[in-house]
């Protein structure tokens, strides 16, 4: 994966300002990360252990292709940055009362 630029402009049109938008992406982007790892684990986990008679690990192709599969996504700030930049993501203040 190369480096992504990101216009902070564009992020400025979509918060109060940058800060507070880079808190919010930083945010969706821990709940993108745990739920990725959630399914990731739970793919794991379907798969059967695949072991030799005598207690050696061997590799599993299914385990190598799912890694792969994951491997190959954008990475969870992007994904969440994106969703920013989109509108998809929107931000309110609590009310204190």
């Amino acid at each position: 994966m190369g480096i992504t630029p990101v216009d902070l402009r564009e992020i400025d049109k979509n918060a109060a300002n940058v800060y507070e938008a880079i808190v919010i992406a930083a945010r969706r982007a821990r709940i993108i990360n745990d739920a990725q790892r959630i399914e990731f684990r739970g793919m794991l986990d379907s798969l059967p252990e695949n072991t030799s008679d005598d207690g050696e690990d061997l590799d599993n192709p299914d385990q190598s292709r799912i890694s792969l599969e994951f491997e190959k996504r954008d990475k969870p700030h992007l994904q969440a940055l994106g969703q920013l930049l989109d509108g998809k993501i929107k931000s309110e203040y609590r009310d204190r009362d």
